[in-house]
């Protein structure tokens, strides 16, 4: 049997659209947070202040153009007083703007705090096949577009758009009663047209703008797959190789940025030519209008001002389009990480795990990585509560496997796995954690400190604790020994470590979370045979009093355990102690044999 399918987080997941605005709105509109309900509406007032203030500024302007054309001696005063009041709302336009800003700040901070802090809980939570099948770089580079664009969509929306569509309406009804119905329909022909157009080319935009994130990531993720992969690439001496391939996805994004880059020359091409033709026609109508005295210098000032205002959010209309289609996009392929399928939860109303005594049983356990390829046929075994088995067996019979089911990564297709009688797929993921701990082969370390990392093995654990753990693992003396002691920098990944010192921290580290099972997943594998005898007695100081399985590839390093188990193709095919297994001349026997005689051969003088 196989695992479920966890294919739909990509494949099944919606277009963008605005119900991904919708579904964000619960941020915007946080029920437990009355006080920034009350910024958002003190913020929607004064949107409707200020384009209150907008409005008014043409009519003072008219008045005081008109009143320049009567004699400058009677009419400077009343001039003035207009100009006075035009200055006056426009400062006052500007100055309620920014107060909005201000009020609405910590709003869309909030929203945009809270959205990212939901996304990064959830990818903690997916499933190990999850981020092993996708690139790190893709998913931060996803979180970190949809997180930047939510503050600037909403305030496109919400002081661009909306104050925009109810300027509209007013121009309208003000144009109605100052010159008729003919420049009203002008005008909104004019805008009917210019969203219409802005439309239909940002779609094409988009498409691009899409291919061209794709690649972007894309890049960017061949740059972090490298440059994590250092060591791999400089050993194999293919830095040109590196290069040509980053230099690939380099120049599709570029490409494709060229593309995008130039749609946009053509947008505004055409949205200038719309706004200018409405701005020639009723200047023309306006003066049509003056020559035949039925309308005043003053009136040219007016409608201008009013088209002048009316423009200038238009002529961001298609930059705000973009900007809120792309930031649909962007949040959309955010929330679909948040959708992706939780392959591993927790059983409803899960108790803790409660261990009194650590033993560990498999019960005909089935499971494969991929439902055509099955890794465990059955598996049945018991480890008593303190005791230690080793589990052998050749490459691919499923050692690491029996790990990662441990922590339960992956849920077996079929059969149970219980600790002290209980089985772990019916308790809390955290508690079964807490109860287990482990030593992998390749111990990675957070680019912090040491002892932030030995102290990783319990949270808010005290330095006293951290040496201590240091000191049971046999590290003390080195760390004591370095300039900074326990805020030594270990470098990306430990790599400022040797293999033997990154062991003894991940020793330490486990140690600090004192649990009462250990998995050893071939912890010395990758040492030297000095360095792998310290680590195993600090290991074998490690497992007393604990139950114990330890994965091992190297049979010496095992021989002394309680109970050898002997996987091959995914099944149980001996089990006994060092001794018993030899005698009996099986699967064991003949490892045992191979490991001795190349053990011998690499001992003979060159």
């Amino acid at each position: 049997m196989g695992p479920k399918n966890t294919k739909s987080d990509t494949n099944s997941a919606p277009p963008e659209g605005w119900h991904t605005l919708r579904r964000f709105l619960p941020y915007l509109w946080p029920k437990d947070r009355t006080d920034l309900r009350i910024r958002i509406v003190v913020a929607m007032v004064l949107v409707l202040v200020a384009k209150g203030a907008t409005l008014a500024l043409p009519y003072a302007y008219r008045a005081a153009v008109d009143a320049m054309e009567t004699p400058a001696n009677e009419a400077a005063m009343v001039a003035i007083a207009f100009v006075a009041a035009y200055a006056a709302a426009r400062f006052s336009s500007v100055l309620f703007d920014n107060v909005r800003n201000m009020v609405f700040e910590r709003v869309g901070q909030d929203a945009t705090r809270n959205l990212a802090e939901d996304v990064f809980h959830r990818l903690h939570r997916l499933s190990l096949r999850f981020h092993l099948s996708r690139r790190t770089g893709e998913i931060t580079k996803t979180v970190e577009r949809g997180t930047k664009t939510i503050d600037t969509m909403l305030y496109f929306l919400l002081f661009n758009i909306a104050p925009t569509a109810i300027e509209l309406v007013f121009v309208a009804g003000i144009f109605y009663v100052e010159f008729g119905i003919e420049l009203v329909l002008a005008t909104a022909a004019t805008v009917v047209a210019y969203i219409v157009v802005t439309q239909v080319i940002t779609e094409w935009r988009t498409k691009l703008r899409r291919e061209m994130n794709d690649l972007d990531g894309h890049a960017l993720a061949r740059a972090v797959d490298s440059l994590l992969n250092y060591e791999t690439v400089k050993y194999f001496g293919a830095e040109a190789r590196e290069e040509e391939r980053y230099a690939k996805a380099a120049r599709e994004y570029s490409e494709a940025a060229i593309k995008s880059d130039s749609s946009l020359g053509l947008l505004n091409i055409a949205q200038s030519l719309i706004t200018n033709l409405l701005m020639a026609g009723a200047m023309a109508y306006t003066v049509w209008g003056w020559s035949q005295g039925e309308l005043t210098t003053g009136d040219l000032v007016f409608v201008n001002t009013y088209l002048l205002q009316l423009f200038r959010p238009l002529d961001l209309l298609g930059f705000v389009y973009r900007t809120i289609r792309q930031g649909l996009i962007d949040m959309a392929a955010m929330f679909r990480l948040i959708d992706a399928e939780m392959e591993v939860e927790d059983a409803p109303g899960a108790p803790a795990l409660n261990i009194a005594r650590p033993g560990i049983i498999f019960e005909n356990v089935h499971f494969g990585y991929d439902e055509d390829r099955t890794i465990l046929h059955g598996l049945d075994f018991e480890i008593a509560a303190g005791e230690t088995v080793a589990l052998v067996g050749p490459s691919g019979a499923g050692k690491s496997t029996i790990a990662r089911l441990l922590f339960r990564f992956y849920d077996p297709a079929a059969g149970r796995i219980l600790i002290d009688g209980q089985d772990i797929a019916q308790v809390t993921q955290e508690s079964l954690r807490a109860a287990i701990g482990i030593v992998p082969q390749d111990s990675v370390l957070f680019n912090d400190t040491i002892g932030y990392n030995i102290g990783y093995g319990r949270a808010n654990a005290e330095q006293d604790d951290i040496r201590e753990a240091a000191r049971g693992a046999a590290i003390l003396p080195f760390i004591e020994a370095l300039p900074e002691g326990f805020d030594t920098q270990v470098g990306e990944r430990g790599l400022k470590l040797s293999g033997g010192e990154k062991q003894r921290v991940a020793i330490a580290r486990t140690l600090l979370k004192d649990p009462p099972i250990v998995i050893l997943d071939e912890a010395t594998s990758a040492l030297d045979s000095r360095t792998e005898q310290e680590i195993l007695a600090t290991l074998n100081r490690v497992a007393r009093g604990r139950t114990t399985l330890a994965i091992a590839h190297r049979l010496s390093t095992i021989a002394d355990a309680d109970r050898i188990l002997v996987l091959e193709n995914g099944r149980l095919a001996e089990q006994g102690r060092h001794a018993q297994l030899l005698r009996r001349d099986g699967l064991y026997a003949e490892m045992w044999a191979r490991q001795q005689a190349e053990r011998t051969e690499d001992a003979r003088p060159a």
